[in-house]
């Protein structure tokens, strides 16, 4: 735990610390613990890394991954061959290894790592579309590196780069298919099916997340591609009991990191690295430098990013674990020289770790890469289902920047089935009437049927991206339009009720003395009601049908 706060203060990703602390107690260190069992190590380190892949599949948003899937897909393709081939070039003229295992630290370096990725991209204030793209490629590209890793220590010649090719395909294929259908099977189930306790909805879903990986690994597939896939879609499927559940998943995230790190701080000897160290810096500085922005800047020419993005990606491709992991691969299979393989990726992690790490946050401010804080953010919605009663309690937090806040209760214009029965502000809990205005950081009990459910989030989830207009003549949301939840001519005519001020710029919507121009005051989503006083509106202001109208509160 208290690894956990020094990392969090320092900005350092937490793997530093932990392989620290192995190095402490196992050879050369303070207890002087003996530990070379590497085909453990490697068990325990791919189980703690689908722990980890879970946990990081679960906290991804689809909203912010979606644009970014095609780069990341190249990346973790085109872009890892390109890294494997500069790297293994490095390491074979200016180290002097052979190409065997030139092109396994090639492989295995290749990697970015999905939990320092994690652990350290979600402190720096990054636009979506790069955390995203970041994101996605440590998540992705673990299944192709693997298969990798596996043909250069497979005994005998390597195969044909077509053959790899082919194999890494058909992997990523099946293992994709798994995923996605394990975690919409799992996210279909838990919310249709009310467990008995609460607690056991974190429990499920880690299950469904690592039963996900074991039906790729048994199809011949990419069992990591496939719980990062399952753990996505059931992060984004508003699960009951969310809260608790990403609570539990982090736990395990740290649990799992801190078990694998120690273990891999005791696999290592230090006084051998002493010797591979220069090698080290060689190889991480080829990988840094020339491989890593070489495969940003080839793989995501077609997709238009300004140069300092990919300049930042360059930098913020971590190494962390899963390099080291996947160097005990060779040490089983053994390869001669693997020993060695083993202590240069593990001195090339801890050092550029170091330097990459902490500079990451500096080299986004330099190059003036921030998030956009105009952004509203999302609502934390947690659901309890009802069984009995045939309902779902919603749990609503207003964050600071939501545009919820100056809503009052009655223009959340919620669809039949649904209500706010309790409001909590400033720690005292009221139940609110219609003109109740809303204010930032409240918590609101809502109570919904089930056939509702749904709408009513969406409906929550539109006026809190689009203020109190959202569904009216273009502002901000889906919900009440027809063909959206909550829409039809319920919402139409729940419109036409809204009174004064319900009029508004498309994209400025609430603004005070605001107008509105309707292009056209046959606008077909609103009830026969508001189009003709909009029409009469036209006709007392001396418009003509067809000409735009400003319409004033």
């Amino acid at each position: 735990m208290a690894a956990v706060r020094i990392s969090s203060r320092s900005g350092l990703p937490s793997l530093l610390l932990y392989l620290g602390i192995g190095v402490a107690i196992g050879q050369d260190g303070i207890f002087d613990v003996h530990f070379d069992n590497a085909e453990l190590t490697q068990v325990i380190g791919y189980a703690a890394l689908v722990v980890i892949l879970a946990e990081g599949g679960l906290g991804t948003k689809w909203k912010e991954i979606r644009p970014a899937l095609p780069a990341a897909a190249v990346l973790s393709t085109v872009g890892v061959g390109i890294s494997v081939g500069v790297t293994a070039a490095g390491a074979h003229y200016l180290v002097g290894l052979e190409w065997r295992l030139a092109l396994i630290i090639g492989a295995v370096v290749s990697s970015t790592d999905a939990a320092a990725v994690f652990s350290v991209l979600r402190k720096v204030p990054l636009p979506s579309r790069i955390t995203g793209v970041l994101e996605a490629e440590s998540g992705f590209n673990d299944a192709p590196v693997v298969i990798l890793v596996v043909a250069f220590s497979a005994v005998g010649p390597v195969e044909h780069w077509y053959v790899l090719v082919g194999e890494i395909a058909l992997e990523l294929t099946i293992g994709a298919a798994i995923g996605l259908a394990v975690g919409w099977l799992g996210s279909f189930g838990l919310r249709h099916v009310a467990l008995p306790a609460s607690g056991l909805y974190p429990i499920a879903v880690m299950a469904i997340a690592v039963s996900a990986y074991a039906a790729g690994a048994l199809a011949h597939g990419s069992g990591f591609l496939a719980v990062y896939l399952a753990a996505m879609v059931l992060g984004n499927s508003k699960l009951p009991h969310w809260p608790a559940t990403r609570g539990f998943a982090d736990g395990l995230g740290w649990l799992a990191q801190i078990g694998m790190f120690v273990l891999l701080g005791l696999l290592v000897t230090p006084h051998d690295l002493i010797t591979d160290f220069w090698p080290a810096m060689m190889v991480g500085l080829v990988l840094t430098v020339v491989a890593r922005p070489l495969s940003v800047f080839v793989s995501l020419a077609p997709f238009r990013l300004p140069n300092r993005e990919k300049a930042l990606m360059s930098w913020a491709g971590l190494r962390g674990a899963v390099p080291i992991v996947l160097a005990t691969i060779p040490m089983v299979s053994g390869i001669a020289g693997s020993t060695r393989v083993f202590n240069i990726v593990f001195v090339l992690v801890v050092v550029y770790t170091l330097i990459q790490g902490p500079t990451l946050p500096w080299l986004a401010k330099a190059l003036k890469i921030s998030d956009d804080p105009s952004e509203a953010a999302d609502l934390g919605i947690e659901s309890a289902p009802l069984e009995r009663l045939r309902g779902h309690l919603l749990s609503v937090a207003i964050p600071a920047e939501s545009k919820m806040h100056g809503v009052e209760v009655g223009e959340l214009r919620l669809p039949a089935g649904a209500a706010v029965t309790l409001v909590v502000r400033d720690g005292t809990s009221f139940v609110p009437a219609p003109s109740t205005v809303l204010r930032r950081r409240d918590e609101l009990l809502v109570v919904a049927t089930d056939p509702v459910r749904d709408a009513a989030e969406a409906r929550l989830r539109a006026v809190g991206e689009g203020g109190k207009l959202a569904g009216w003549l273009g502002a901000g949301g889906d919900a009440g339009r027809p063909g959206m939840p909550g829409g039809g001519s319920a919402g139409a005519r729940s419109r036409a009720r809204g009174g004064p001020g319900h009029a508004g710029r498309p994209g400025r919507a609430g603004r005070p003395g605001g107008s509105t121009r309707v292009a056209n005051p046959k606008v077909p989503h609103l009830s026969k009601l508001a189009r003709k006083l909009i029409r009469g509106i036209g006709a007392v202001s001396g418009g003509k049908k067809s000409d735009a109208t400003k319409v004033h509160h």
